[in-house]
């Protein structure tokens, strides 16, 4: 073995010859003809132990080599997964290309990032809602800085965006609920939109978080993940428009928005260095995930708005490996 070992010529079939014989050996058993259920389990379990062997003694092999050849050692494999076998999308951007520069600079946001104002949030929830979803409510609040939480009174969506826009509010943030929980969002870019839909899901409010940090009022940090389409670049521009452009970095706060999947996890943390190469992450809360159901240019009209994009589920979830943030 240890001639093997030190030949970086060696094929590596030859090299693994002696995993996949044993490897072959064991997929043979077939334990489906076992009629006694009870002697099949007790099968099953020593034929999962041996697989479980077979990959450790495989994996410190695998160790030993990349010890001996140093440089010369093979690359490690990269595991296929959802994310790098997604499928080609036309609508994917490179953010320094002109043309996406261009529309970002002439966009509904752009005020916002040219440093034109100061954003001014309204949150405010369904009609009538119950206790879980005023705390929600009020802890998303205090991650926002300059956030205003309002009761909604019967108020219309439409009646609510001429008088925020009236008390120069820059975004609402409407929390919808189903049975006494939270599952929907609904932010208003003001004063010309756009509007967007999310469904919320896996909410986890600040006392249900294990080891929680303590919350403070420093303007976070906002880190915007893994948003690379049209429609995700719009989707992230208005998300990060809620919060202060100038953030404190005294305060060590970080709220994170990762699109994965399509899937955009909510996360908000405080970071500690411990040392110049080592830093340690504590959560605050609150968690909880955005589906985005729909895009409508222009403030909320459910009647005659326009829609730039909406998520028709059998028409365009036809495979796992296609998305569109």
């Amino acid at each position: 073995m240890a001639s093997l070992l030190c030949d970086s010529n060696v094929p590596e079939s030859v090299k693994n010859a002696d995993f996949q014989e044993a490897d072959s050996s064991i997929l043979k058993t077939n334990i489906s003809k076992i009629r006694n259920k009870k002697r099949r389990m007790v099968e099953y379990m020593k034929l999962k132990k041996e697989k479980q062997k077979l990959k450790r003694s495989a994996r410190k092999k695998r160790q030993k080599e990349t010890k001996v050849l140093g440089d010369a050692a093979p690359p490690k494999k990269v595991p296929r997964t959802i994310e790098n076998t997604r499928e080609p999308d036309d609508t994917m951007v490179d953010p320094q290309d002109e043309e996406v520069q261009f529309d970002e600079a002439t966009d509904e946001m752009a005020t916002y990032f040219n440093r034109g104002y100061i954003p001014k949030v309204l949150v405010t929830s369904s009609d009538n809602p119950h206790t879980r979803t005023i705390r929600f409510c009020r802890e998303f609040k205090q991650t926002i800085p300059n956030a205003e939480f309002r009761w909604r009174n019967r108020t219309s969506v439409k009646k609510m965006v001429k008088d925020a826009i009236e008390r120069e509010f820059s975004d609402i943030v409407v929390i919808n609920e189903d049975r006494r929980h939270p599952n929907g969002m609904l932010l208003i870019h003001l004063p010309e939109g756009p509007t967007a839909h999310f469904k919320i899901s896996n909410v986890k409010l600040c006392q249900e978080v294990k080891h929680r940090a303590t919350w403070s009022e420093h303007r976070p940090e906002v880190i915007l993940n893994n948003f690379n389409t049209r429609l995700g670049h719009t989707v992230a521009r208005m998300l990060a428009s809620i919060f202060h452009y100038e953030p404190q970095f005294r305060g060590r706060r970080v709220v994170t928005f990762h699109n994965q999947r399509d899937y955009i996890f909510f996360r908000h943390h405080r970071y500690e260095f411990k040392n110049e190469k080592c830093a340690a992450i504590q959560e605050i809360g609150p968690k909880f995930t955005l589906k985005l159901r729909s895009l409508q240019k222009g403030t909320f009209d459910s009647k005659f708005g326009e829609y730039e994009w909406v998520l028709k589920r059998h028409e365009m979830e036809t495979s796992r490996r296609r998305f569109f943030l």
